[in-house]
């Protein structure tokens, strides 16, 4: 159904009350906390890398708070099954001695669930998060359920300690709609979390939005405007991503008499590192990241300021390094700070 204006003022005024009260526990961390919600609003699945100790379970626990949404967290671990996630049948008897079997639901179950050092747990037991990521539905001993509306995943992975771990495949890691990392706190960061966290006064979350309110702003983030510009704009990005894999796959000739490529100093060094660019999955992040952006800001429509802003946590972790950019430290970052300088909103980079 079509919205007013006025319905998505009154969305975003709900929303900065949100941020609002969340600021109000957790301290500093300003993109983690505007990428979840972004998240959340886009019907999506984050995946948030940081040391430890910097609040990734707090984060999504205060969000959950805020948004008056059910929450289990999953500490993933080698030992852990499929089974553990997504529950099983267990044989019970009733009142009359009779047996049968009756399912009882895993920790998917929730609304927000946080899958904490995903990369702990074997490829078998990671998989189990995928048909629940994508399909919103846990088929357990052929019998297919359908997940909790709204359903968001957040799983956190430790960079520091990858001794023993399962690196997610790069086909699991472009299910999360984007990747967002976490820095170190502030000196003025780390001193309001020592008064908040180690004085006599507590902090009290304020429930803010309600499922309802929830699935509505879902819903409004869809009827975002976005103009055709800016979706060329957006496949332009994209589509310069796959460089690497253009130059490698196409013969000599055809290099040569490709007159339009840009020869740009950051298209070679794309070239040099880059094994595997985006697929169509980043475009769809991309743009439904900036509708939820352009409606938590109050605007109906996307401006090229969403699709800038968006890139680097869409993109970064669906852009596959080569050796020898692993070897030379290359930044994924960097590398898609230089394509949105080199890419020009209405010039196309082919």
């Amino acid at each position: 159904m079509p919205y007013t204006p006025e319905q998505f003022e009154e969305m975003s005024g709900k929303l900065a009350t949100v941020r609002e009260e969340i600021g109000k526990f957790i301290v500093g961390q300003h993109e983690a906390v505007e990428f979840s919600l972004y998240s959340i609003l886009a019907d999506g699945h984050a995946l948030l890398e940081g040391l430890p100790g910097l609040g990734k379970t707090m984060l999504i626990r205060t969000i959950s708070e805020v948004l008056d949404l059910s929450f289990s967290r999953i500490q993933f671990t080698p030992d852990l099954m499929p089974a553990d996630i997504t529950g099983t049948s267990i044989l019970e008897r009733n009142d009359e001695g009779m047996q049968r079997f009756a399912f009882k639901k895993g920790p998917i179950f929730s609304q927000m669930v946080l899958a904490d050092e995903i990369n702990r747990a074997t490829p078998k037991t990671q998989s189990a998060l995928l048909e629940a990521m994508g399909e919103k539905t846990v088929t357990v001993l052929g019998e297919t359920r359908k997940m909790a509306r709204p359903f968001f995943v957040l799983a956190t992975q430790n960079p520091i300690e990858m001794e023993g771990t399962y690196p997610l495949p790069e086909a699991q890691m472009d299910r999360f709609l984007c990747k967002i990392i976490l820095p170190y706190p502030s000196k003025s960061e780390l001193k309001e979390i020592i008064m908040r966290t180690t004085g006599s006064d507590s902090v009290k979350i304020q429930k803010v939005m309600n499922t309802e309110e929830i699935v509505e702003a879902q819903e409004m983030v869809k009827e975002v405007i976005i103009a055709d510009e800016m979706i060329d704009y957006a496949v332009d990005l994209v589509a310069a991503t796959h460089q690497a894999v253009d130059q490698v796959a196409a013969t000599p000739q055809a290099v040569d008499q490709d007159q339009s490529r840009d020869k740009s100093g950051a298209a070679d060094e794309w070239t040099k590192y880059v094994q595997y660019g985006s697929g169509p999955r980043g475009l769809q992040s991309i743009i439904r990241l900036a509708k939820a952006r352009a409606l938590v800001s109050g605007r109906y429509h996307v401006s090229i300021a969403d699709i800038k802003t968006v890139a680097k946590p869409a993109l970064r972790h669906r852009i596959l390094i080569n050796y020898e950019g692993e070897a030379e430290g290359v930044d994924v970052d960097g590398l898609i700070i230089k394509l949105l300088e080199e890419v020009r909103q209405g010039a196309s980079v082919q």
